[in-house]
């Protein structure tokens, strides 16, 4: 683990480094110790600024899920007048096509699961991040309906859930089988197909 640059204030560093540790050595493996000799800074001061080592990985982990959620929100409103089929395409290729190149986070994100099996703290914290992360995609698919002039049939939030669903599930798939995880106009297409399965037919 490389030290953190001296710039910025020691919290600034602590939270830094916190995110480079879950990326480099996962949630459950990284030390106090870790933390401190990566930022540069004294074991004392992560409890002075955060509480303790959970609570600082907690704040880690809530930066990787802003950062994945910002750069689907700069992805779609970079193009405001796409219809809602290519701006699904957009969020879908923001999440997805990028695996590659946010590895080390997707990696941090997911091995966060198993310690919130026992640990009611992480779990807790866990899901104020998914809240969050969940009422971004939401008013993000809001804006993109109102842009379009579309009205939504189910709940943004619901929606919103389901995406947040089939994009952990292929992280996951990603993770053990890159070669053959489905890029996001694939993606696109098998829930255009899904999608006349569930419609409605007249009798």
């Amino acid at each position: 683990m490389q030290k953190q640059q001296s710039a910025g204030t020691p919290r600034d560093r602590l939270l830094a480094a916190a995110v480079a540790c879950l990326q480099d050595k996962g949630y459950a493996h990284t030390s106090a110790r870790d933390l401190a000799t990566a930022s540069g800074t004294h074991l004392a001061s992560i409890g002075y600024h955060f509480g303790g080592k959970e609570a600082l990985l907690n704040a880690a982990l809530a930066e990787c899920f802003r950062a994945w959620s910002e750069r689907v929100e700069q992805a779609v409103s970079a193009a405001p007048g796409a219809d809602p089929r290519e701006q699904l395409k957009l969020a879908l290729a923001a999440m997805i096509d990028a695996f590659d190149e946010m590895r080390p986070a997707i990696v941090g994100c997911i091995e966060a699961f198993p310690p919130a099996l026992r640990s009611a703290e992480l779990r807790t914290q866990l899901t104020v991040h998914l809240a969050e992360t969940r009422k971004t995609g939401a008013a993000l698919i809001s804006w993109c309906c109102a842009e379009a002039g579309v009205d939504l049939s189910v709940p943004a939030e619901i929606m919103a859930s389901v995406l947040i669903a089939l994009t952990e599930g292929l992280m996951l798939q990603w993770l053990l089988d890159p070669a053959a995880t489905p890029s996001a106009d694939q993606v696109l297409q098998a829930l255009g197909a899904l999608a006349s399965f569930i419609a409605p037919h007249p009798q």
